[in-house]
């Protein structure tokens, strides 16, 4: 579909479509056939541009709709300004200044620009362009490159510009081959990866690149870059327009990510013209019966035309939103349970329970389900959670934790979502102290920092021959047989008299708890 998706017919394809279809002679517009040769001229367009298509297939949508220059680029512009590494690498031999070009480290979320900046650096002038992927290369493809960039350098005065997409892909081995060229600068590196390189890419590449952070596209961005794809000649040529909720929609469904954006409008729009083609298949059989009126686009329920067009040529066709529910499903949950985004998501998940926000929690916890994420994964977490962020403000919250961990085991997915999303409720919902876990940090603190020297005599192991002898034992007070089962004498080492540990806060069960403590604290030390 040339002229539906973007690349526009030449003059003899447009010639041809009018000269087939219109009759120079007449001019009336009032004949009964005006309606019947309306239809047919625009189902001939469209079966002349179906033709073109299959003689000569398009590249994908967000392919042509690829910016050639760093202007062109939506978002990133904290990467972009003057004098940035970026804008020197896409500057190529023009650029000013005693400064090299720098190998850089594009590490950002899919569709955010990452392969579309390589390409663009790669169009400066004094630049060979070189693409591989981590996926497919190996050490004796980055070799040859080194070999061949050497070449270039010395003989031709080209820098090479080596794109290696994926490199988190590529293990040590294959990684330490592009030592040499990058430090020696017989190519300049452009890699790109969606894995936080700190943890994929071996510490000496990174120490000779430049690692920059791309992020999540905004909304304003990704409706800009679909208004352009629908009115640019690369795109959609302005043979199609959006409507307001199929642009939101898109842009929702996107989830800051370009090239799905620009996927999902292609699959709409071939929605859109094919619904706009059995419009005209209809008007076609009816045309006998249309009384001589003109056809104007507006006279058939479920019609995606409007306006009106020359003899020929198809009208524009609007793109709604049942276009994009038919041709989308639901939107792809972007996370990666080796990389950044299990961590990211399972730490705003705690979080939110810790923050007491309970439909953020579920947010979080749907996320994680519907990606796929192991549920005991998930079930160790909110347990962890009861008796760090929860504790003894609501003791039963972990009682909830571990029943719903062990039901998860014994019934499985899909239905232990149920279980999972009612912990997390009571645990969001419950009142919150971290006492107890302040408690044992700082107790654990002392003991790391030597203190607590030895155990009272009294409290010491006095059941073998011999231990009465050392004192063991002599002076214990058993506490069943004090007044409440509470007795006074020293418990903790000598040096830790007197210290507390847990410091209850006044949420919760721990309001009487609180008290409670205050008075076997003053019974025990006896004051």
């Amino acid at each position: 579909m040339d002229d539906l998706f973007g690349a526009g017919r030449d003059d003899a394809d447009a010639s041809d479509v009018d000269t087939g279809n219109s009759d120079p002679g007449n001019d009336d517009g009032g004949s009964d056939d005006s309606g019947t040769a309306r239809s047919t001229a625009r189902s001939a367009a469209r079966s002349a541009a179906r033709a073109s298509v299959s003689a000569s297939p398009r590249s994908p949508l967000a392919v042509r709709m690829r910016p050639r220059t760093l202007d062109d680029v939506v978002g990133q512009q904290h990467l972009l300004g003057q004098g940035s590494p970026l804008r020197q690498l896409a500057a190529g031999s023009d650029a000013t200044g005693p400064a090299g070009p720098s190998s850089v480290i594009l590490w950002g979320p899919p569709g955010t620009g990452k392969t579309t900046l390589a390409h663009v650096i790669a169009k400066g002038p004094g630049r060979k362009f070189v693409e591989l992927s981590a996926i497919t290369a190996g050490v004796k493809d980055v070799r040859r490159v080194m070999d061949e960039a050497l070449t270039a350098r010395d003989l031709f005065k080209t820098t090479t510009v080596l794109f290696l997409d994926e490199i988190h892909r590529f293990n040590k081995a294959q990684q330490d081959a592009l030592l040499p060229g990058v430090e020696n600068r017989w190519v300049v590196l452009v890699a790109a990866t969606t894995e936080n390189p700190s943890f994929s890419v071996v510490s000496p590449l990174l120490s000779r690149s430049l690692l920059l952070t791309l992020k999540p596209l905004t909304d304003a961005d990704v409706e800009g870059l679909l208004q352009r794809a629908v009115a640019d000649v690369r795109g959609l040529n302005g043979k199609a327009k959006l409507s307001t909720e199929a642009l939101a929609h898109l842009v929702r469904l996107s989830g800051g990510d370009a090239r799905r954006a620009l996927t999902a409008l292609e699959a709409a729009a071939g929605v859109a013209f094919g619904d706009a083609d059995d419009v005209d298949a209809v008007d076609t059989r009816s045309g006998d019966t249309d009384n001589g009126d003109t056809d104007t686009g507006d006279s058939h329920t479920g019609d995606s035309r409007t306006g009106t067009a020359s003899a020929g040529e198809p009208e524009p066709v609007t793109i709604q939103l049942r276009h994009t529910e038919r041709a989308l499903d639901v939107a792809s949950v972007r996370y990666d349970r080796a990389g950044d985004q299990h961590y990211d998501v399972a730490s705003a998940f705690i979080k939110s329970i810790r923050g007491s926000d309970v439909d953020a929690a579920l947010h979080y916890l749907a996320r994680m389900l519907e990606a796929g994420e192991d549920p005991r994964f998930v079930a160790r977490r909110i347990v962890i959670s009861a008796a760090e962020d929860v504790g003894m403000a609501d003791p039963t919250a972990l009682q909830t934790a571990v029943a719903a961990a062990q039901a998860v085991q014994l019934i499985g997915m899909p239905e232990g979502r149920i279980i999972l999303a009612e912990a997390v409720v009571h645990l969001a919902t419950a009142p919150k102290s971290n006492a107890a876990y302040m408690g044992i940090n700082q107790a654990i603190a002392d003991v790391r920092a030597g203190l607590g020297n030895g155990i009272p005599a009294h409290l010491r192991d006095a059941h073998y021959p011999g231990s009465k002898q050392l004192g063991h034992g002599k002076g214990y007070k058993y506490a069943h047989d004090a007044p409440h089962a509470v007795a006074t004498q020293q418990y903790p080492p000598d040096d830790l008299v007197g210290r507390n540990y847990y410091e209850p806060t006044s949420n919760g069960a721990e309001r009487d708890i609180s008290t409670r403590l205050e008075r076997l604290r003053k019974i025990i030390r006896g004051t």
